[in-house]
C-alpha cells in the first residue's frame, strides 16, 4: 500500500500552481509571508484590507499621544456628516413652513422667503462640503437662522436646535481630524 502521492515542484524549482497556498492571502500565493508585505508608502505592515498597520510612534503611524479614528477615509466621513446635517436642516425647514403657519399663527411672506432661502443655502453648502470655507459658511447659516427668529419665534427655536447640532458636528470634525 502506498501513501498519497505528493507533487514535486517543477524542474525550475517553481511552486505547483495547483497547490493551495499556506494562508488565504494573495501574498502567500506569491510565496511572500504576510508580515513582509509592504504598504503603499513602502512601510511593512500586515497587508490587510485596510492597509498596513503601523505601530504607534513608528513613521507613518499616529503620534504617541494620538488615537486612530478607525475610519478608512476620515475626511470623507466628516464631509458626509456636515452634508447630512445641512441636508437634514434644509428638509426640516421646508417641512416646517405649513405647521408653523397652522399652529404658530402669523407667518408672513418675509419669514417664508427667509426659510426658503436658508433651505437653498443649506442644500448648496451640503454639496460644497469638500471646501474648507463651507464649514464656516454653515456656521453663518446657523446664525442667520437664529437671526430670522426676529420674523417668527419658532425660527429662533429651530435656529437654536440646529446651532447645537452644528456645534456637535464641528466637535466631531475636530476630534476625528485633529
Amino acid at each position: 500500500m502506498t501513501g498519497p502521492v505528493e507533487k514535486q515542484p517543477g524542474a525550475a524549482g517553481r511552486p505547483d500552481p495547483d497547490a493551495a497556498p499556506a494562508s488565504g492571502s494573495p501574498s502567500a500565493a506569491a510565496g511572500v509571508p504576510d508580515r513582509a508585505v509592504a504598504g503603499p508608502d513602502g512601510a511593512a505592515g500586515t497587508g490587510g484590507p485596510e492597509g498596513p498597520e503601523t505601530p504607534i510612534g513608528e513613521p507613518g503611524g499616529p503620534a504617541p499621544g494620538q488615537r486612530r479614528s478607525g475610519l478608512r477615509n476620515p475626511e470623507k466621513a466628516v464631509r458626509g456628516l456636515g452634508a447630512g446635517t445641512l441636508a437634514l436642516e434644509a428638509l426640516v425647514l421646508l417641512l416646517a413652513i405649513q405647521p408653523i403657519r397652522v399652529v404658530g399663527g402669523d407667518l408672513g411672506g418675509a419669514a417664508i422667503a427667509a426659510i426658503v432661502a436658508l433651505a437653498v443655502a443649506c442644500v448648496v453648502l451640503a454639496g460644497r462640503m469638500g471646501r474648507p470655507w463651507a464649514w464656516h459658511a454653515g456656521t453663518v447659516v446657523q446664525g442667520l437662522l437664529m437671526l430670522s427668529g426676529l420674523l417668527h419665534w419658532s425660527l429662533l427655536v429651530l435656529g437654536v436646535i440646529f446651532a447645537l447640532v452644528w456645534a456637535y458636528a464641528l466637535h466631531v470634525r475636530r476630534v476625528i481630524l485633529g
